[in-house]
């Protein structure tokens, strides 16, 4: 797999092979040149809106609610969400969609969104939140028609694009998850990190986690993909929902 996803840039190049590329990027300022493009042809983008449903409906119905009732008499709590490996933006302007949503029938809270990713590219495409209309048979119809803008030509519509409110509250930033140190508040209440680990070795998946738990506040929440497992984690949680852990 990494082979045939380094032959794109071979070709791109117009190199004769991934050992040609090889010597390049090793060559004298060659990776500091590539690592933008090497990053991006390595990294893997799958993302949906909407994707793996239950855990929208456990933020929706067990997690927020939980939050606000942990700083009930300290006024309107902001929560900070962090979609850990973002991607394009599809999950992150999927928690905001259901977000909004709760906002529609309770003002007892706020919140912000900040979705972070290694890739520059897919991190571009996020911030400009214009999406294929392929992808968004996953968002209910309801929804779909509060926050997507589409053409008002007359013609079915090949892409479409999330409404400025909705762009508002999130926010977009580069960060390496394997990096030793995160940019990122120390207070934050829901963590996205789905379907992330399973790219890592076991050692590389403990240290993520123990960082991603340094920036998690008490009582807050970590949810990850449903082919993922925590059972080895020493960091201090609790299960309550399939793939949802709460940090205590």
């Amino acid at each position: 797999m990494a082979e045939s996803r380094l032959r794109k840039r071979v070709r791109a190049l117009g190199l004769s092979s991934v050992s040609e590329y090889c010597s390049l990027i090793f060559d004298k300022d060659g990776l500091k040149e590539e690592h933008a493009d090497l990053v991006d042809v390595m990294t893997t983008n799958t993302t949906d809106f909407f994707r793996e449903p239950d855990h929208f409906e456990c933020l929706k119905n067990i997690i927020i609610p939980s939050l606000i009732s942990q700083r009930s008499g300290r006024g309107k709590p902001r929560l900070k969400i962090w979609s850990a490996a973002s991607s394009i933006g599809a999950e992150a302007y999927t928690i905001a969609m259901v977000l909004s949503e709760m906002s529609l029938n309770r003002s007892d809270f706020l919140y912000s969104i900040l979705g972070t990713d290694i890739s520059l590219t897919v991190l571009d495409q996020a911030k400009i939140a214009i999406y294929p209309t392929e992808m968004i048979n996953t968002i209910p119809k309801s929804i779909r028609e509060r926050y997507l803008l589409q053409s008002r030509s007359g013609q079915k519509p090949s892409q479409v694009r999330i409404i400025p409110e909705l762009r508002k509250q999130v926010r977009f930033s580069q960060m390496n998850l394997t990096d030793e140190t995160y940019s990122v508040d120390r207070d934050v209440d829901v963590i996205f990190l789905r379907n992330v680990l399973i790219y890592f070795d076991a050692e590389r998946q403990e240290a993520i986690i123990k960082r991603l738990f340094g920036h998690l506040r008490k009582g807050g929440y970590l949810l990850i993909g449903h082919s993922e497992s925590l059972i080895r984690s020493a960091v201090a949680l609790r299960q309550i929902a399939p793939a949802v852990f709460q940090k205590i």
